[in-house]
């Protein structure tokens, strides 16, 4: 069992690690996406059929998709070039991603990169003082199901309890050859990358 206290930062950890996993999906990617403003902007309105859906999507004028799409304008702000991007990449070849998900969640399992604090509660006479480490550990496919799931909301765990109580049973315990009391505590994500 993993003992996890949910800190202030623990939204913060769930969306990091959504976020690392969001950009496993974009590595499955066959194609790339549109460069050209025009292109994503296109691409944008054939999956969200109206301009005006575009604008809100985007936070933008209705004509100001207008002119993205006929090339009146061509240089958005930052910000705006940012928010197109994203949308982009969030709907670019969900059959791939979907089935890159579901290979991992059924044979191939997840490999997780972190650099957090962990912190352990264990026998007397053993350290429980919490510290900064980095650590790569592939989990099995479990562990790929349950957090795919945890996003989603199913389940009674965030993906941040799924990943602490993965990395536990298999780095820290391997996979129940030692260490059998100790229990882990996964908070303060300072950097965390998914595969799969």
């Amino acid at each position: 069992m993993v003992r996890r206290i949910r800190p202030t930062n623990a939204d913060a950890d769930d969306a990091l690690i959504n976020e690392a996993v969001d950009r496993a999906g974009e590595e499955a990617f066959t194609r790339e996406p549109p460069k050209t403003l025009k292109g994503r902007i296109n691409f944008l309105l054939g999956k969200l059929k109206t301009t005006k859906a575009v604008a809100q999507e985007l936070g933008v004028t209705q004509r100001s998709v207008e002119r993205y799409r006929t090339g009146e304008r061509k240089h958005p702000p930052k910000t705006v070039a940012d928010r197109i991007e994203a949308a982009v990449r969030a709907r670019w070849q969900p059959k791939v991603r979907d089935r890159r998900r579901k290979q991992a969640a059924a044979a191939t399992g997840i490999t997780v990169e972190a650099r957090a604090r962990f912190g352990y509660t264990a026998p007397i006479g053993t350290t429980d003082d919490g510290r900064l480490r980095r650590i790569t550990v592939h989990l099995p496919a479990e562990y790929a199901q349950r957090l795919f799931d945890a996003q989603q909301g199913i389940g009674a765990q965030s993906p941040n309890e799924v990943i602490a109580e993965g990395i536990q049973e298999m780095y820290f315990k391997d996979n129940g050859r030692r260490a059998d009391q100790l229990e882990v505590e996964f908070t303060n994500i300072d950097y965390i990358d998914v595969a799969f």
